[in-house]
């Protein structure tokens, strides 16, 4: 149901004040200016042109965020205009059209449940709302929503739809209020989420024709009958009786918190013929339909669908250096929720994806889940107005022959390459994660990667942080290093992936290959068989070939 009228069922707490930006004002002024701006341009795009220019759930997400940051800096004066300014069109709606409030989560709905009766709960279709206006059994006139009380003049296009009745089997007044869909076949919400259904609707309604095959495509979903009979059973059956059968299946009884829950869950999870963005609680008796205002009412409310896409705010871009020198951007995020996961980082897979985008602390992005567990970059909604310079560590100083010591700018590789070394890629040594090895790096006591070999008890508990205890279980660790096997230990130090290749054999007989051999290798290309023997000649390596053969380490 229209998005631009609901409101949250929330008001901004002194606990989310804490969390306020930390602006002075005129920043606050600058930044607040431009989102205003932005959903301006939203609006206008939506309302004039039936274009949805964003995902729904980061529009709401969006104004949320511009009423927040408003409470966090009343002082800064806004001009933010009303989203539906300019949309009220010439065409008084017979009775207003209400809008919703938002219940925030499943406490609100609770509290909003366990004081009423005679409760009733319906999904909430993601379409475009109308009122439908029917004198003598034949349509009157059709009105968009607009502001609640006006609206543009839909019936020249609404006598085009099929699903729309020209006439209607009763003698009486009828005013209806229902939504405009865009036809779904099985729908599941859960799995394909809006997939800009409203927007398409939204799109059509705003032609100045339409053909045939798309006039098709838009079903209703009647949701309420402003002048009809005062209980909802009683207007259930009339509606049934005048051909609104969707409606009666859609309406069902609640009694409890857990019953909302259950076809909350159930339409979520099973398929509709369209988009919904949530459910709808209603009272069964309301005031009669000529005391309602264009706002939310007391007497209904929404209860929304775990978000797909949040909106989270950018703290930090880190730049996060692997073993092999591959650089990844990682995003530091204000935490969101999604789904039953708190979202405080993500990361961008490459240096180039970074300077695409060009994110910096202070963007607005969208974050999804990939395959509902890996949180995922989906845009960029808006970029702060001050844009912070950003150090990018230069990649042509980063690669597998780079940082095999924690200096000049090689500390993050330099770890990786050690955490690499104990994980279960290589040596598979317990107790030493990379906090470990920060530790010991920090501590001076690892400067090369083979340094460790060379650590006792007495020097380890030295260490700020270590006592007899830890000492003892890492000097445990690195004895059963000794025990490794050659094909583990070149693994550990960098060897590249080797596919199937033979490497169990000797350094010696490894080296001696040239990239001709190693390429008739099962499993290994041009590129791998050059890295490989490139890598048995590298001087960095050869080192640790030499500390390794001192150490009698097998093979070497």
């Amino acid at each position: 149901m229209q998005r631009l009228i609901a409101l949250v069922f929330c008001v901004i707490s002194s606990a989310s004040l804490a969390d306020c930006p930390e602006w002075p004002d005129n920043r606050a002024t600058e930044e607040i200016a431009g989102l205003e701006r932005q959903l301006a341009g939203w609006d206008d795009a939506y309302h004039r042109g039936g274009v949805s220019l964003v995902d729904d759930e980061i529009y709401d997400q969006s104004r949320q965020r511009l009423r927040q940051w408003q409470a966090c800096f009343p002082t800064v004066v806004s001009n933010a205009a009303d989203p539906l300014a300019g949309t009220a069109g010439p065409v008084a709606h017979p009775i207003a059209q209400t809008g919703l409030a938002k219940l925030a989560d499943a406490t609100a709905v609770r509290a909003w449940i366990e004081p009423r009766e005679d409760l009733w709960i319906q999904p909430k279709v993601d379409g475009v709302a109308v009122t439908l206006h029917y004198r003598n059994g034949h349509l009157l006139q059709a009105v968009s929503r607009g502001d609640g009380n006006h609206g543009q003049d839909w019936t020249e296009r609404a006598r085009q739809l099929p699903a729309i009745p020209q006439q209607l089997a009763s003698g009486d007044e009828l005013v209806l209020q229902g939504e405009l869909y865009w036809r779904l076949d099985a729908h599941v919400q859960a799995e394909a989420g809006g997939v800009g259904a409203r927007g398409k609707v939204a799109g059509a309604m705003a032609r100045q024709a339409l053909d045939d095959i798309t006039a098709a495509q838009i079903g209703l979903f009647v949701w309420d009958w402003p002048n009809g009979p005062a209980g909802m059973q009683a207007r259930l059956n009339g509606l049934a009786a005048l051909g609104f059968d969707a409606s009666v299946e859609l309406t069902q009884p609640i009694a409890s918190i857990q019953q909302a829950e259950h076809w909350r869950d159930h339409w979520y999870r099973h398929p509709l013929p369209f988009a919904s963005d949530g459910v709808v609680l209603r009272q069964g008796r309301r005031p009669d339909g000529t005391r309602w205002q264009a706002q939310p009412p007391h007497w209904a409310a929404a209860w929304k669908y775990p978000l797909r896409t949040a909106l989270a705010q950018v703290r930090q871009v880190q730049f996060n250096i692997g073993r092999s020198g591959r650089i990844t951007p990682i995003l530091q995020l204000d935490p969101v929720q999604l789904d039953d996961r708190r979202i405080a980082r993500v990361s961008l897979g490459s240096l180039e994806t970074w300077k695409a985008q060009d994110i910096r602390p202070g963007d607005q992005v969208a974050i999804t889940l990939a395959g509902l567990t890996i949180p995922r970059l989906d845009t960029v909604v808006w970029r702060a107005q001050q844009r912070l310079n950003i150090k990018v560590p230069n990649p042509a100083n980063y690669h597998s022959q780079s940082c095999w010591h924690p200096d000049n700018g090689c500390n993050q590789q330099f770890i990786a390459r050690l955490t690499w070394l104990s994980s279960k890629h290589g040596l598979d040594l317990p107790n030493l994660g990379p906090g470990t090895w920060r530790e010991l790096v920090e501590a001076g006591a690892v400067t090369g990667l083979l340094d460790w070999l060379h650590l006792d008890e007495a020097r380890l508990q030295q260490i700020p942080g270590f006592g007899q205890t830890s000492a003892e279980t890492l000097v445990t660790s690195y004895r059963l290093a000794h025990e490794r096997p050659f094909g583990a230990w070149l693994r550990a130090i960098g060897l590249p992936p080797s596919g199937d290749a033979e490497i169990d054999a000797n350094w010696d007989t490894l080296a001696a290959r040239s990239v001709a051999q190693w390429q008739a290798e099962p499993g290994i290309g041009a590129t791998r068989a050059r890295q490989l023997r490139a890598f048995f000649s590298a001087p960095e390596v050869l080192k640790l070939r030499q500390q390794l053969r001192t150490a009698r380490i097998a093979g070497f």
